[in-house]
């Protein structure tokens, strides 16, 4: 969402252009088993001509030029030294031998490689790579019993030579069992940070206690990717009503003039006073509606150099974009309407990022989704409605794809323009309304000490009973679903509840003793 983010167009067209991360085997069944074609050659997929219920990768050669090739990026890396072998079928259109090369690169070790030729048309089946007799991918020759990690798997097809063909390929595999990528790895239950929004009347004195009112323009009088608004600390762009905070996108008539500087268009940028590292937030949110406008829910690293940002003007600002590294959880606006996307940006790829991934969903403005980001020390994880859609886990983690390990802080915004396009001639206003952000970490107390005892809730995950030990009485357990709904209500509850009726997920408990509340997540598994 920061400086030289230019998604607009890319956004629409990166689909052909990126391969997106997966796991072995690669069967093609699964659209996201896609490979990155280079070198003038095609990738897609088609039905198998032996089977028209089987889908099966189809890689072309044109022959323009002789190192034409596919990649294809593994979120879970290939390990050597589990297994050296990784087989796979091979259909050729024509009856000549060709060279089929499989090479591992971005591994804790050199590039290696293995070729096998095949014996002719139709399909070979369990065609076999053994890398425990592979050559060094720097040479082409010297011979080595590879080992460790690899996260990148490239195929080339009679490579150095120019021959144009052709082929098919189909399971790929490593002996691996699949896993789920977007399986999170640590799931954080303490509710640490809120902003619930029932203070009414969202002014700087309110603002105060919890978020900052961005509104100085970067140097050189507008923001970054050729946004067209100013942001104000005005009620008519930022206001608490009824229990939901309002970011209201407006146009000017006339224009708004700040800091010698007139726009057509006005908004707001909240920055939280708070920050953190690993952690889950939720965020529930309803988005505006209107070609041109950008909304984002986001991080960045509080140690950014950008004047008027409050972490900056604490004197923490001393990392430039995007080494301070951003977390995207939410934005919209960079493709059709209801693609909403989550993304990375790292020094190892910003702006145009290849970290990232997107979804459909049929009503952003007219209902609310929850939007949220599960970040661990290893991996970090984008959710919808607590569905998970994509997971960032290089298997390199360094400065480079990898400053997720300083505390980050929140951003809230509607941009105008820029990368989200052409605003619509028509456009007013409209709001992204939001009714609560929390932040969740584990604490070491099942729910965090207050002022009259502690709470200690187990097991977590449970599946039948829940226990809940109290320093002090309990007057009343509610547990509502991640979307709002009341789904278990008790009153002087004993210290044993059954709540085994519930499905399986996330759902948030509240503990009301003297006078006090606290809130905690629980998973039923």
């Amino acid at each position: 969402m920061k400086s030289i983010h230019l998604k607009g167009l890319f956004f629409l067209i990166c689909i052909s252009q990126f391969g997106f991360s997966q796991q072995m085997p690669l069967g093609f069944s699964n659209s996201s088993d896609n490979f990155t074609a280079f070198g003038g050659s095609g990738f897609s997929t088609r039905s198998n001509p032996n089977d028209a219920g089987d889908t099966v990768a189809q890689f072309f050669n044109d022959g323009s030029e002789s190192w034409q090739g596919f990649k294809i990026d593994l979120v879970s890396p290939i390990d050597l030294n589990a297994q050296k072998n990784i087989t796979l079928d091979f259909y050729a259109f024509d009856p000549n031998n060709h060279a089929i090369m499989v090479k591992l690169e971005n591994g804790i070790n050199p590039d290696v490689q293995v070729t096998v030729n095949d014996s002719g048309s139709g399909w070979e089946n369990g065609i076999a790579f053994n890398f425990a007799n592979a050559v060094l991918s720097s040479d082409g020759v010297t011979s080595i019993n590879a080992s460790g990690t690899y996260n990148r798997l490239v195929i080339f097809i009679d490579g150095g030579s120019t021959i144009s063909g052709t082929y098919l390929i189909d399971d790929i595999n490593n002996g691996t069992t699949p896993t789920d990528p977007n399986a999170l790895d640590v799931i954080y239950s303490d509710l640490v940070w809120a902003d619930e929004f029932n203070t009414p009347g969202l002014d700087n004195a309110i603002v105060g206690s919890k978020w900052h009112h961005q509104t100085q323009i970067p140097a050189g009088g507008n923001w970054y990717n050729g946004e067209q608004q100013h942001y104000t600390n005005r009620k008519e762009n930022s206001f608490v009503e009824n229990g939901f905070l309002n970011i209201v996108a407006k146009r000017e008539t006339p224009g708004f003039s700040d800091q010698g500087v007139t726009k057509d268009y006005t908004s707001a940028r909240l920055n939280s006073k708070y920050a953190f590292t690993y952690g889950r937030v939720d965020v529930r949110a309803k988005l505006p509606s209107g070609n041109g406008t950008w909304p984002a829910i986001w991080t960045l690293g509080k140690n950014i150099n950008e004047d008027g940002g409050y972490w900056d003007n604490q004197g923490f600002g001393t990392t430039g974009w995007p080494a301070c590294g951003e977390i995207d959880v939410m934005e919209h606006g960079l493709g059709a309407v209801n693609h909403t996307s989550s993304a990375l940006h790292t020094p190892s790829s910003s702006g145009n990022t290849v970290n990232y991934s997107s979804q459909v969903l049929s009503d952003v403005a007219t209902n609310f989704h929850i939007y949220s980001v599960n970040w661990s020390p290893d991996q970090i994880t984008f959710l919808v409605d607590d569905v998970a859609y994509y997971t960032y886990n290089p298997s390199i983690k360094d400065a480079a794809t990898w400053p997720f390990f300083e505390d980050q802080y929140l951003l809230l915004n509607i941009a105008m323009g820029g990368a989200s396009g052409a605003i619509d001639p028509n456009f007013i206003e409209s709001s992204m309304v939001i009714d609560y952000v929390r932040v969740y970490q584990n604490t070491g107390l099942s729910i965090p000490k207050n002022n009259h005892g502690n709470f200690e809730v187990f097991p977590n995950p449970f599946s039948g009973f829940l226990n809940i030990k109290s320093e002090v009485t309990i007057d009343e357990v509610q547990i509502y679903s991640l979307l709002g709904n009341l789904v278990f209500h008790k009153n002087l509850p004993k210290t044993a509840i059954d709540i085994s009726n519930l499905n399986t997920g996330m759902y948030l408990l509240y503990v009301y003793a003297e006078n006090t509340v606290s809130i905690k997540k629980i998973v039923k598994q």
